[in-house]
């Protein structure tokens, strides 16, 4: 059975002709193979990392079972589609929310599991009946509403939590990070958010030994004093050893605000599939559903032992597209290097000291990221907003999504946020479209024409667009 783990040698295994492309099944020599690799890591380790820390949970887990699902999917792709998966930063907004009503880090990681399993089966879905079931339920109206929703329902958390720990410190990240996303190019344009929590780590030591400790509130907590940057864990950590693990526990209420993010996961699957084969020059839309199906079974095993979910990382595609490397050879050497990251607990300990103010000028721009992605699916898609079946129910449910208006049904149960606004969307989109009018009721655009655009004739020879969820 071929499982897509024999490589032919590219060339010389050397340096590739000028214009020629390393293929998925192919390779350079094992040395270069293994520095494609480490490029990777890089690629996706600002995200990969940021995302545990905002949800609570392990970044050593996290980093270690990105590994571990990268090695599931290129075994389920049968090494068809180069990708490399990372944590999801869907699931951020979910987390807090989670959090905010109780729910503890076992709670979170038993809702990701419900959800991996919703995503296996929408995976199976697809393989049995065609990618044209994701375009009847979810067209490009929902999925950009739904994403809208979930990153732009965060900005209570950085507003509430992050930003006041200290608020100049934040600033400056801030506007470090913008200048890196805008002004940087190529390799380091990628690493953009992992370069501005470089610079709030040295600009809250720089504040510390200047200025003292600060007097705010940490995590939301009444104000104290405190030092910004504190590494006193990082010296008591070990240099080996296994991350920390934990079972998931199941609760109704975080189950369904979390279940929405399969909407955007499922959105995000389909722009990243496309993208590479689009790349590769090969035709793998007959492997979508199983791309699908593999994020799922992924996020399962990662969350069954107290890790985040994950999914493809566009990061990793648009480091393809630079160097015009597909090979799969190189996302083994990234999965087994993050494999070896997870087992350092001195590592886990630096993740897990960075300063609430570096946080909070952090996700001033990624949590608004991730909601004008919703605006990038409309974008692509050309979805008509003048036209009143798609206005009303976008609006209504991203108004309720961010808004964070509730529905009591029960004492003891409510909807509202995240899911009351998806379901919103959905329901009120396919109820409104029964009743509409001929002349609304246009054609939609295909799901599939993506949630990335990557062209390769854009300034310098570099993508120029890049989106997770």
């Amino acid at each position: 059975m071929n499982l897509g783990v024999r490589w032919s040698l590219h060339g010389d295994g050397r340096n590739p002709a000028p214009g020629a492309v390393v293929r998925p099944d192919e390779r350079l020599s094992w040395p270069r193979t293994a520095g494609l690799g480490a490029q990777h890591v890089v690629a996706m380790f600002g995200a990969s990392f940021v995302a545990p820390v905002l949800m609570g949970l392990d970044p050593n887990l996290a980093i270690m079972m990105s590994g571990v699902a990268t090695m599931i999917f290129l075994l389920a792709t049968r090494g068809r589609i180069p990708s490399y998966l990372g944590c999801s930063l869907s699931f951020v907004g979910v987390a807090a929310a989670i959090r905010a009503t109780g729910g503890d880090s076992a709670t979170i990681t038993g809702a990701i599991l419900v959800v991996g399993v919703v995503l296996l089966l929408a995976g199976l879905a697809v393989r049995r009946f065609g990618a044209r079931i994701i375009h009847a339920a979810m067209p490009p109206i929902v999925t950009g509403a739904v994403v809208m929703l979930i990153g732009f329902n965060l900005a209570p958390v950085t507003a509430a939590v992050y930003w006041p720990q200290d608020q100049w410190t934040a600033l400056l990240t801030m506007l470090f990070t913008g200048l890196a996303v805008v002004c940087l190019r190529g390799f380091w344009s990628r690493v953009a958010i992992f370069l501005g929590l470089l610079f709030g780590y040295g600009v809250s030591w720089l504040l510390d030994r200047v200025l003292g400790r600060i007097n705010s509130p940490v995590g939301g907590t009444e104000a104290v004093d405190h030092w910004r940057l504190d590494l006193s864990g990082v010296g008591e950590a070990e240099w080996i050893g296994l991350p920390g693990f934990h079972a998931p526990a199941f609760e109704w209420s975080a189950i369904l605000v979390a279940l929405p993010v399969v909407i955007a996961l499922v959105a995000e699957n389909a722009g990243h599939v496309k993208a590479v084969g689009e790349m590769i020059g090969e035709p793998v839309d007959d492997r979508l559903g199983t791309a699908i199906a593999a994020d799922g079974a992924a996020s399962m095993l990662s969350s069954a032992v107290g890790g985040p979910p994950n999914t493809t990382y566009s990061e990793n595609i648009g480091v393809m597209a630079a160097t015009r490397v597909y090979s799969t050879a190189a996302y083994w050497a990234a999965a087994l290097f993050a494999l070896l990251f997870g087992l350092c607990p001195k590592f886990g300990a630096v993740v897990a000291a960075i300063p609430g103010g570096v946080l909070g000028g952090i996700t001033v721009i990624l949590y608004g990221m991730i909601g004008l992605l919703g605006a990038q699916i409309w974008i692509n898609a050309k979805v008509d907003l003048r036209n009143p079946l798609n206005l009303v129910p976008a609006a209504a449910g991203i108004i309720i999504g961010v808004g964070g208006v509730s529905l009591e049904f029960t004492d003891d149960f409510e909807l509202g946020g995240i899911a009351l606004g998806t379901i919103v969307v959905i329901t009120g989109y396919h109820v409104l479209r029964a009743f509409a009018p001929a002349h609304m009721k246009q054609r939609q655009p295909l799901l599939d024409a993506g949630t990335s655009a990557y062209d390769e004739d854009g300034a310098g020879g570099q993508p120029v667009a890049n989106s997770k969820a």
